[in-house]
């Protein structure tokens, strides 16, 4: 299980897919699950895999994009500028690789970079450039041949570019996009364990658009795919680095899965959570519960579409996500897939329908 959740890993971090341009984490989903279920989608694209079965509906999802960036401008010089799709923090973009995806399907490398040191005032080198003082340099000397030859439209999408690399401590990674391909490896990876074995529900594995611009893909789904219970897995940003109370930490690499209670946008279903983390415990698998005071999930949509439906979030700690390379120990990422199976196979119909008897 290991070996395979390293392979889809890299496979699923490398792609190039940010908000509304999903299209390559989709087809992945699709290559990875044809022989497991009944394959569709909705009208904004978020895909779906229903493992069948009889029971209540319980949907496995996660989001499929990456934070990234789309086309603005190109200047007359060739430059490209660019407007953010998702929370960048600048100061982790000034030279840093990134892709433009054509229309085409051809991939253009770029640098992110803006004037030099050497032609800024003293008090201008300490500030942090904004994106609007940023550009793209693709190497091309002219608005013209940006268009022509390198077949570079407004509105192009760009992703970052950084590859999967394995670190010198065993069972870390760093690759961009943790946030949220551990979410989706696991849904495809527990979704195959799960469609070999009995289990007491409908299953429907899911991977969301347009998460990291407001959730916009999850309203639809929920909507679409109608479940009684909702598990969003997600990257969730680990809290155990230099600036952090190492005893206050709730997200630490190696820590186990991480099972949320709360964020901004929703208070995870009390019934719900004592299931996972009871689960969690019997069976054995290490775990970190995390009560946050900022950020935000799919289930913020899931949790009030339709009659509302119970929703949690589990998810894999990642250092600097939201930048060109984050970090995550892949056991933690084992035992997200350990608990999301285990999670299942007790959601039947007796369980599900105590999550909201509330007369």
């Amino acid at each position: 299980m290991k070996t395979k959740a390293i392979s889809l890993l890299r496979e699923l971090t490398e792609a190039h897919s940010v908000p509304g341009h999903e299209d390559e984490v989709r087809a992945i989903f699709v290559d990875e699950l044809s022989d497991s279920g009944d394959l569709f989608t909705d009208r904004m694209g978020s895909v779906f895999c229903d493992l069948g079965g009889e029971g209540p509906r319980v949907l496995i999802a996660g989001h499929m994009d990456e934070i990234g960036f789309l086309v603005q401008n190109i200047t007359h010089e060739g430059f490209i500028q660019f407007v953010a799709l998702g929370g960048w923090w600048e100061h982790n973009l000034l030279g840093q690789r990134v892709e433009i995806l054509t229309r085409a399907g051809e991939k253009i490398l770029g640098v992110v970079a803006s004037r030099p040191p050497h032609f800024l005032p003293e008090a201008q080198r300490r500030q942090v450039q904004t994106i609007e003082q940023l550009f793209i340099d693709v190497g091309a000397e002219s608005r013209l041949q940006a268009i022509d030859e390198f077949g570079i439209s407004l509105g192009d999408p760009i992703a970052p570019c950084s590859a999967f690399t394995a670190l010198s401590r065993e069972d870390h990674f760093m690759a961009k996009a943790f946030d949220n391909r551990v979410g989706m490896a696991a849904v495809i990876q527990a979704g195959q364990i799960l469609a070999a074995t009995d289990h007491p529900n409908n299953l429907v594995l899911c991977g969301t658009v347009q998460e990291e611009v407001g959730l916009r893909g999850s309203k639809a789904a929920a909507v679409f795919s109608k479940p009684d219970v909702a598990i969003i897995l997600e990257g969730p940003p680990a809290d155990d680095g230099p600036g952090f109370n190492r005893a206050d930490c709730q997200g630490r690499l190696g820590g186990g899965v991480q099972i949320r209670l709360y964020d901004p946008t929703a208070i995870t279903n009390p019934r719900l959570a004592r299931l996972a983390i009871d689960t969690a415990r019997a069976e054995g698998i290490p775990h970190q519960v995390t009560v946050r005071r900022s950020g935000g999930t799919d289930a913020g949509s899931f949790h009030q579409a339709n009659s509302g439906i119970p929703s949690i979030v589990l998810g894999v700690p990642a250092r600097y996500i939201h930048s060109h390379n984050a970090i995550i120990d892949i056991n933690d990422h084992l035992h997200l897939i350990a608990l999301v199976t285990a999670l299942a196979g007790r959601l039947d119909q007796h369980t599900v329908d105590g999550l909201t008897a509330y007369l």
